[in-house]
């Protein structure tokens, strides 16, 4: 039997219920219905323990439970919760999550209800409105107060008063007369919707090539997986706006956006209100807790018709989602590093194929693994050559540090340092662009060579001396500089080795006291009101410097920007990170695209060691199609993905002798067959992170070979550790 939901009754034969809780749990527990009437997606209050928690009823197939309890032992459910029901495409999301990653089920719907709030009821608030009998005596203040209640609108006490110039006891005494009555109604308001007939800018043919075949795909209401690759400049957000007006002129139809990081995109969302006419529903980690409850309500409702966030977004409870739009496809911020880990890109993929709708995936510079399902016919691509209007894409050069060095104790090559006196003459804006927060990365005494280590981490601690402090990037620990040398106790012989972007501020500031400078990096910002902020100085050129970390990779567009000058261009080559080439390229490629955006030429200069690398010469040459094919043809040579398939045993623990015990017990019982291959186990590279000693296994694999199905029988046969946590990570992106 089917429900409103779809699905199953969430029933098994003998009348269990199942339910799934937002716990560790591997699968749903058994309840009984009690009296209510229930079906697969409703939100109910059951008990566990001795606590009542928050559940989903579930479907009865797919799960088996490894112990059924006797039917004399269930318990009932205690309440149905008044929100919507998770449809059918969530719950199969959730499970299909789950199964892929590893990960107890219960554990992907608590992202699911990760807003407690939202069900409980929202909190309401007491209004006026002008609907009983004339006041006996009508003042002039009573009469400005009921001049502004003509429209009927309810009001609160102090904004009538305000509005009418009058002072609170006057409307009081409106509501004493029983002039003013009170109405009840939610805190929450409702969100403005966007209108889809709002008329955008003209496109250009090859804009409108692209926007048609994405409205083609919205309308034709199936799955289609697309990519939307385009220089950077040349237009990709206007194109996927028409895709997103098309699915709003469908009755009820949601839009999900995904960025990399909303917190960091004040000009998108202005781009969007101006197309539509009003702002979108935003969900990140920055939004407070009312309007986290006020997002998720509307979502579940069907009233919040775009969204606009970051990857947890895609686990909202959406009820008629129509399209979904990956923007930075490539970016890694979308990859979910704890918890739950997972790709989003990755999933609104699949997320899409659950819900038969599109998914564009829109990048200047896609991922391997995306080009890799295109050649392989699995996407559609659409491409945009050109720059929009006018606009050329920049100049790139390198400037070889082995032959044209800095000044001792300075990081700016003279070539760079022209290029910036020259830019700043013209009344033009520079970028310069270092991957690294704070003054140094790393801070050692002179005298006996003591280095500044974090005590729960391997790793070194980064001076901030904007903020006075030593940090820790990985566990936040943080400590204030000392006078002396804690390991000899010299003085003064504490020095900065190595940048940041204060370093290279201070050193901008040396050189051209008169250009006004602005650092912008995740520390600088630390809220989007604050972000926003400084994102309008850089457009309005209050600002002729920026200095900046991969935060400015981020989309944006600076009219008067015409230089970039990357500092240190090798930083992201170093290590064995597979995928090391592909993101230096990507974002060296991402922050040169702010150059030059508009009339004004742009110009690129890369401070390298390596100008012969391959990644330089793709950039100089921009010939991007040769630097990946010899990539591809790398990965291929070597099974690596996309052409094979990776995951990763990550063991955690205080008790470092039984982290490696078990590390070396997963070893010697580590899956051995054709196709496969498992290294390690090794400490991690970061052998200690928040005070839990690490080791990593990496298992390899074709990609026909089951792998979910090869680790659970590992981890099976290996047993586990007391103190111990095993984390396993389908398709990492990290190797640390």
């Amino acid at each position: 039997m089917e429900s409103e939901t779809g699905g199953t009754t969430g029933r098994t034969d003998d009348g269990r219920l199942k339910v799934l809780l937002p716990l560790p749990f591997d699968a749903p527990l058994d309840y009984l219905p009690g009296e209510l009437k229930l079906g697969p997606g409703d939100i109910v209050r059951v008990p566990l323990g001795g606590r009542d928690v928050t559940g989903v009823v579930w479907d009865s197939s797919g799960h088996q439970a490894a112990r059924p309890v006797a039917a004399s032992r269930l318990r009932p459910v205690i309440e149905k919760i008044d929100v919507p029901a998770l449809c059918d495409v969530t719950r199969r999301f959730v499970d299909w999550v789950a199964n892929y990653t590893l990960t107890p089920a219960g554990s992907v719907l608590r992202m699911v209800l990760s807003t407690p709030a939202a069900l409980a009821p929202a909190p309401v608030k007491q209004l006026y409105v002008n609907t009983g009998p004339p006041p006996a005596r009508l003042t002039p203040g009573r009469r400005q107060v009921l001049d502004v209640l003509v429209d009927q609108k309810p009001r609160g006490v102090r904004e009538i008063a305000e509005i009418a110039m009058v002072g609170e006891g006057v409307v009081r005494g409106l509501v004493d007369a029983g002039t003013l009555r009170p109405v009840t109604v939610s805190v929450d308001a409702p969100f403005t919707p966007p209108d889809p007939a709002v008329a955008g800018p003209v496109l250009t043919p090859g804009q409108a090539t692209a926007a048609d075949a994405l409205v083609d795909a919205v309308r034709a209401r199936e799955f289609a997986p697309i990519l939307l690759e385009g220089v950077t400049g040349s237009g990709k957000t206007e194109v996927y706006f028409e895709a997103v007006a098309a699915a709003l002129a469908e009755d009820a139809a949601q839009v999900l956006v995904l960025l990399p990081e909303i917190a960091l995109t004040s000009q998108w969302l202005e781009r969007f209100e101006a197309r539509f006419g009003a702002a979108p529903v935003e969900w990140h980690s920055d939004l407070s807790q009312a309007e986290r409850r006020r997002a998720w309500r509307a979502v579940a409702r069907g009233e919040a018709r775009v969204v606009v966030g970051a990857r947890s977004a895609l686990f909202l409870p959406f009820c008629a989602l129509r399209l979904i739009i990956v923007d930075e496809e490539h970016d890694p911020s979308f990859k979910q590093e704890d918890g739950v880990i997972y790709q989003a890109r990755d999933m609104a993929v699949v997320r899409a194929r659950l819900g038969a709708l599109p998914v564009v995936l829109a990048s200047a510079t896609p991922s391997l693994e995306t080009l890799y399902n295109v050649a392989a016919g699995r996407y559609r691509r659409l491409h945009l050559p050109d720059r929009h209007g006018d606009a050329e894409l920049p100049a790139v050069t390198t400037i070889d540090m082995r032959r044209v060095a800095p000044e001792r104790g300075r990081f700016l090559a003279p070539p760079l340092v022209e290029a910036l006196d020259a830019t700043f003459r013209a009344g033009e804006q520079a970028l310069l662009f270092l991957n690294r927060r704070g003054y140094a990365p790393l801070t050692l005494c002179r005298t006996c060579g003591h280095r500044f280590e974090c005590p729960n981490c391997s790793a070194w601690l980064v001076e901030h001396r904007y903020q006075g402090r030593l940090m820790c990037h990985h566990c936040g620990y943080e400590q204030t500089p000392p006078a002396a040398c804690p390991a000899c106790e010299a003085e003064d012989t504490l020095v900065a080795c190595g940048p940041g972007v204060e370093r290279i501020a201070e050193e901008v500031a040396e050189r051209f006291p008169d250009a006004r400078r602005l650092v912008l990096s995740s520390d600088m910002a630390q809220s989007p009101a604050r972000l926003a902020a400084a994102i309008a100085s850089i457009t309005n050129h209050q600002v002729d410097c920026v200095i900046g970390t991969q935060m400015v990779t981020k989309g944006y567009h600076f009219p008067r920007l015409t230089l970039v000058g990357v500092v240190d261009a090798d930083l992201g080559l170093a290590g064995g990170d597979l995928r090391a080439a592909e993101r230096t390229y990507q974002q060296l490629a991402q922050v040169a695209g702010r150059a030059g955006r508009e009339a004004l030429k742009g110009r690129v200069l890369l401070q390298t060691y390596m100008p012969e690398h391959p990644v330089m010469a793709a950039l100089i040459s921009g010939d991007r199609e040769a630097f990946i094919a010899a990539e591809m043809a790398a990965r291929e040579a070597q099974g690596m993905p996309p052409y094979g398939r990776l995951a990763a045993l990550i063991l955690s623990g205080e008790d470092g002798e039984a982290v490696a015990r078990l590390a070396r017990r997963l070893g010697r019982t580590a899956p051995r067959g054709d196709g496969i291959a498992v290294l390690g186990p090794v400490t991690a590279p970061m052998a200690m992170v928040r005070g839990r000693h690490r080791w990593r296994l990496l298992m390899k694999a074709r990609r026909d070979v089951p792998i979910q199905k090869e680790i659970r029988a590992w981890l099976a046969r290996a047993g586990g550790e007391k103190g111990v946590r095993v984390v396993v990570d389908i398709d990492p992106y990290s190797f640390l």
